[in-house]
């Protein structure tokens, strides 16, 4: 109802880690340089700390350069956690749009009587919401794995090996976060590249006809993948969005 007091719905979805987007660094000698913002800056920061909200505590790194962000370390070891668990987010192809996890717990809630359910779909929406177009409830979206790969990279660059955590969660594997923002990228490349046997995951059971000699090397840059084969989906000249797969492989190479 209308008037009734908000509900929280505790659902697992990549919406729920979109702080790690708002991410930056600034090197002090910058910072004292602009008085106004560094005003703004201070106010915030008291604003948020009067009112019982987190501030991120480890601003610092060498004492040359200010870490912006969003999210405190501890509270970011718990979301990439979840984040890296293959059983939740992480998959072959990258992120997914919403946690593994409600593939065996679906979450229903009651609206006027109506119950809505939301579950792991990781391919085409089995829902009519949207006119049956609801892709977010599972499948790799490429735009939204760039920015996180780009977040937590620029976290990986502030922390370097003084934050360490588990890549894939549960394997023991401990990485700094720039190392597994690279293994992140490698996951969305690897769907576009050719296998032992020449197929790619994108094309999954149309590859047959990519490996064709006037084929082989066309790239399609679908909407969206499948969470579990990474199957391209939907759209296939996404290029506005899918082809930021290209600037991925641009930056491996310049660490090549």
């Amino acid at each position: 109802m209308r008037d009734a007091p908000p509900q929280p719905l505790r659902i697992q979805s990549i919406v729920g880690l979109t702080s790690l987007y708002a991410v930056t660094t600034i090197k002090k000698e910058v910072f004292e340089k602009l008085p106004d913002f560094a005003k703004r800056f201070d106010w915030y920061k008291k604003y948020r700390l009067k009112n019982n909200r987190f501030w991120p505590k480890e601003e610092h790194s060498d004492g040359n350069e200010l870490l912006l962000s969003m999210v405190q370390t501890d509270r970011l070891k718990s979301m990439l956690k979840r984040l890296f668990d293959e059983q939740e987010f992480l998959s072959g192809g990258g992120i997914r749009a919403l946690s593994k996890y409600h593939e065996a717990h679906p979450y229903s809630v009651t609206i006027n009587g109506e119950v809505h359910t939301i579950q792991y779909d990781p391919g085409d929406s089995t829902s009519d919401m949207f006119g049956g177009n609801s892709n977010w409830r599972g499948p790799v979206w490429i735009p939204i794995n760039f920015i996180i790969i780009q977040s937590i990279r620029r976290l990986g660059k502030f922390y370097h090996d003084s934050l360490m955590v588990e890549y894939p969660t549960g394997s023991g594997n401990q990485m700094n976060l720039f190392n597994t923002s690279t293994e992140l990228a490698k996951r969305v490349i690897s769907m576009f590249e050719k296998d032992k046997d020449g197929n790619r995951p994108i094309y999954g059971p149309y590859n047959w006809f990519y490996k064709q000699p006037e084929n082989e090397e066309l790239i399609l840059f679908y909407e969206y993948f499948h969470g579990d084969t990474g199957r391209g989906l939907g759209a296939n000249h996404q290029t506005g969005w899918s082809a930021l797969v290209a600037e991925l492989i641009s930056e491996l190479a310049d660490k090549a």
